[in-house]
């Protein structure tokens, strides 16, 4: 085959993106203003629906989507304002997946929560082998501090919801709310935790927009019958990302959504995002337009991380050809399933009943190699043009973290022999046939080697 630069994960841009940009740019508004506030009320709308072209610019459609998600500047930041909005604080215990990205954890540390993490299951789910925790051992976990658990759908899978509220309500006898200090961000976080009545659920949903998973339950209790839900409608509150490399990017950028609550009202919990996201500041920048809107306070001394219009402009756009992108991604997957069946190797299943991703990320894992095959083979992939990745090192083996697995042996057992394939929608067919035949020559040189002792 003749050479080819097979990418990771580059951003699918559009002229479509481009004209956005270009016509925010020119209206004179380019930070938080109004192509944000939309992008919020779509995001809203597609959560709920599932379709993208819902009405979010009449006043009904702006009554029903409105003040329902929350566009910042990275799912960091979504995630970390999710737990301080949530009442988590200095004191509290978080329980995070052994098996995830280092926001999922440092989130919770930036609120002076102390983090305890969960290993997976052994080789992960047995039905879609998503890395996901052992469920188990986090019921054992659950203690009287036990504020929040940080659930993760990676790669685009969705994890068990039904199990964890499960727990979760199983232990609500453990739980305290905080009480009171009379203080904004603090009145707010008691009343929700008094609402919820039991440990958090936080998903980092930050791979899974557009991912759904039918749920016999929710943050807000037991169904009345099983029902098809997608992500940032099953947790108590979620989190997104639209980095460049995502599914859906706004360059750098994220969101936060959350179930509603009885007796408090959603434009509530709205404005106190908005506040965390701008220095506590009582009115934004297009408020203060206003004639005679100068005049602001300042509620608390807080965080800056709000969305700007530029990249909301970008996500408007992303969004319009959202379906499509998660189609094509889904034929990909198809392509690499059957390439590595045939090669025996083990894979994330994307699509199962009652389950369906939202296609991001592609892991598999050879048989019978270790750490130093393993990247022998992303070496000579790379050789070949096709650059790979591997999601992820365990936290705990990470110099923040501990640097010790050894608590965890199901994360690095599963993390061993793992690497991650490109995945995006600028994959041609042919791109993807490539791919295959790179990692089956590259396989089959490995195990070579290490029958002749190399």
């Amino acid at each position: 085959m003749e050479k080819r630069t097979i990418s990771f994960s580059p951003p699918d841009l559009s002229e479509l993106e481009i004209a956005e940009v270009a016509a925010a740019l020119r209206s004179g508004w380019i930070t938080t203003g109004p192509r944000t506030r939309l992008l919020e009320r779509r995001l809203a709308a597609y959560i709920e629906t599932g379709r993208t072209d819902a009405d979010c610019d009449s006043q009904a459609g702006i009554d029903r989507f409105g003040q329902r998600v929350v566009c910042l500047n990275s799912a960091t930041a979504a995630e970390e304002l999710n737990l301080r909005v949530f009442g988590i604080r200095p004191g509290d215990e978080v329980l995070v997946p052994s098996y995830t990205y280092t926001a999922s954890a440092s989130a919770a540390i930036h609120c002076g929560a102390t983090v305890r993490f969960i290993d997976i299951q052994k080789d992960g789910d047995p039905v879609t082998h998503l890395p996901e925790m052992d469920y188990d051992a986090l019921e054992r976990a659950i203690g009287p501090k036990t504020k929040a658990i940080v659930t993760v759908d990676l790669g685009g899978i969705v994890c068990d919801y039904d199990r964890v509220l499960e727990i979760v309500e199983r232990k609500k006898a453990l739980f305290r709310p905080i009480e009171s200090d009379g203080t904004p961000l603090n009145d707010l976080s008691a009343r929700i935790q008094n609402a919820i009545g039991r440990i958090i659920v936080v998903a980092d949903s930050a791979h899974s927009l557009g991912a759904s998973r039918t749920v016999c339950r929710t943050g807000s209790g037991q169904l009345a019958a099983p029902e098809k839900r997608y992500c940032g409608a099953i947790a108590d509150v979620t989190s997104y990302s639209f980095h460049a490399v995502k599914n859906i990017t706004t360059a750098e950028g994220g969101a936060s959504t959350w179930l509603p609550l009885p007796g408090i009202d959603n434009a509530e919990i709205y404005h106190m995002y908005q506040l965390l996201s701008l220095h506590g500041q009582s009115k934004d920048a297009l408020a203060k337009t206003k004639i005679g809107g100068w005049e602001y306070d300042i509620i608390g001394p807080w965080y800056k991380c709000n969305m700007t219009d530029i990249m909301a402009a970008i996500g408007l756009r992303q969004l319009d050809r959202y379906l499509g992108l998660l189609a094509r991604r889904a034929e990909i997957i198809r392509r690499y399933d059957a390439a590595c069946d045939a090669l025996g190797i083990r894979h994330l299943i994307h699509h199962v009943p009652g389950m369906d991703s939202s296609n991001h990320l592609y892991l598999i894992r050879v048989p019978g190699i270790g750490e130093a095959q393993r990247n022998r083979i992303i070496e000579k992939m790379a050789e070949r043009g096709v650059a790979t990745n591997v999601h992820y090192k365990p936290l705990p083996m990470m110099t923040a973290y501990g640097n010790d697995c050894s608590a965890y042996p199901n994360a690095y057992d599963y993390y061993h022999n793992l690497i991650t394939l490109p995945l995006h929608t600028l994959l041609s067919d042919e791109d993807v046939d490539y791919v295959c035949a790179a990692l089956k020559a590259a396989v089959t040189e490995v195990a070579g080697e290490a029958n002749t002792g190399v």
